[in-house]
């Protein structure tokens, strides 16, 4: 069995506000894969985190294969309090929004052999969150005043 490390971050400028994602597949022992991130338009940051998520689960079944993806163990990490403990049915999911969002994970999980979902602190999710700044900071001032 394979395992990938996933680092997701997602962001947003207000809340809402302009929002962007950043993704990073590591392999076992934290060698960067691939590094992913994309603007998404206004939305909140919680939002934003659940759309890192799925963008991921959807990304390794794009680049490696829906066969890779059954073989595979994902470890995803996020900063998001909300996103991890959501997904772990920790928290329970009150808002419309999120719950369209988390049965679309949901739903994408049956497509690997495991699905992990783990909370890391800020620190640990630097890169990730550099991404989604990196994003975010590209945009053309129209979008960010929107």
């Amino acid at each position: 069995m394979r395992k990938i490390i996933v680092f997701t971050d997602g962001g947003s400028r207000g809340n809402p506000g302009p929002a962007a994602i950043g993704v990073i597949f590591c392999n076992q022992k934290k060698q960067v894969i691939k590094k992913c991130s994309q603007y998404l338009g206004k939305a909140t940051s919680n939002v934003a985190e659940y759309q890192a998520a799925i963008f991921a689960l959807k990304k390794f079944k794009a680049l490696f294969g829906k066969k890779l993806a059954k073989s595979t163990e994902i470890e995803l990490k996020s900063d998001s309090e909300l996103l991890i403990r959501q997904l772990n049915g920790e928290y329970k999911v009150l808002d419309q929004e999120i719950q369209a969002l988390f049965l679309k994970i949901w739903n994408l999980k049956l497509d690997f052999k495991k699905v992990k979902f783990k909370l890391i602190s800020r620190k640990r999710n630097k890169e990730a969150d550099s991404l989604v700044n990196e994003v975010l900071n590209s945009q053309p001032l129209i979008q960010k005043l929107l």
